[in-house]
């Protein structure tokens, strides 16, 4: 997952589809897995209390799963003892694994059910796949860099989530022979959202995508029977996501 940042929602305020500015919370502490010498299942659940039960994430099936994904498991062993801090941190290629919070807050959004079928665009790390894998009866995940792309399908099987199918390839084109999909969560940005991924969107299915070049939103895009309602999240940065040419001159 490409995030590069994450923005903080005040105590009490949820995500939701409203236009939102980012802000942090500076009374919310940042919990690290080498605090005191902690098990890394002792700093995962400060994680969840302190960053993402404490900033309005409430979805008790979002917050089982940010319990039992072990996210130090998807880092680099040299990075390991900041896995539970509230930020990104890198796993090369240029690229990070996302802050917690903003995995919590897209899985929250996504609404999804014990038989979703989902797709992730920008694998990264595997980490929000395994979130997602929690949730949902089947995950897709689409990863442009075929390092990680095999790095992340080995975590995935290691830590047992082989069920979550991995391909290398160009998330802008989506899966296709797999869709419809009732969520596709993408986590790099584009100054719109490519047709090809709303067109693999199951009927009353959400797209959430950061949208935007320098000032981005996360966008909820939902299916309807006669088209799209769009609804802004808050603001984001993510990095730019491959194909983005195309997406800058679709309708």
């Amino acid at each position: 997952m490409r995030n590069r940042t994450g923005f903080t929602l005040p105590r009490g305020v949820r995500a939701a589809s409203v236009l939102l500015m980012a802000c942090t919370d500076p009374t919310v502490p940042t919990p690290s897995s080498a605090d005191s010498g902690d098990a890394p299942g002792a700093a995962r659940e400060r994680m969840v209390v302190q960053q993402i039960e404490a900033r309005g994430v409430a979805d008790p099936r979002v917050l089982a799963a940010m319990r039992k994904v072990p996210r130090h498991e998807f880092v680099p062993p040299a990075r390991r003892d900041s896995a539970y801090e509230d930020r990104p941190l890198s796993i090369g290629h240029d690229q990070t694994i996302s802050q917690p919070y903003m995995v919590a807050v897209m899985a929250e959004l996504a609404r999804l059910e014990d038989d979703a079928r989902v797709l992730e665009v920008g694998t990264g790390s595997g980490y929000q796949a395994a979130v997602l894998a929690e949730l949902a009866s089947e995950v897709y995940t689409i990863e442009i860099i075929q390092a990680l792309a095999q790095s992340a399908a080995d975590t995935l099987e290691r830590l047992g989530y082989g069920s979550v199918r991995v391909r290398h390839g160009d998330g802008y084109l989506g899966w296709p022979e797999a869709s419809p999909f009732d969520a596709i969560l993408v986590t790099a940005a584009a100054p719109v959202v490519p047709p090809a991924l709303l067109g693999q969107l199951a009927v009353g299915g959400r797209l959430l995508m950061p949208v935007g070049q320098t000032s981005q939103q996360l966008q909820i895009h939902t299916r309807t029977p006669t088209g799209f309602t769009v609804e802004n999240a808050f603001p984001v940065l993510f990095v730019p996501m491959t194909g983005e040419v195309r997406a800058r001159s679709s309708p």
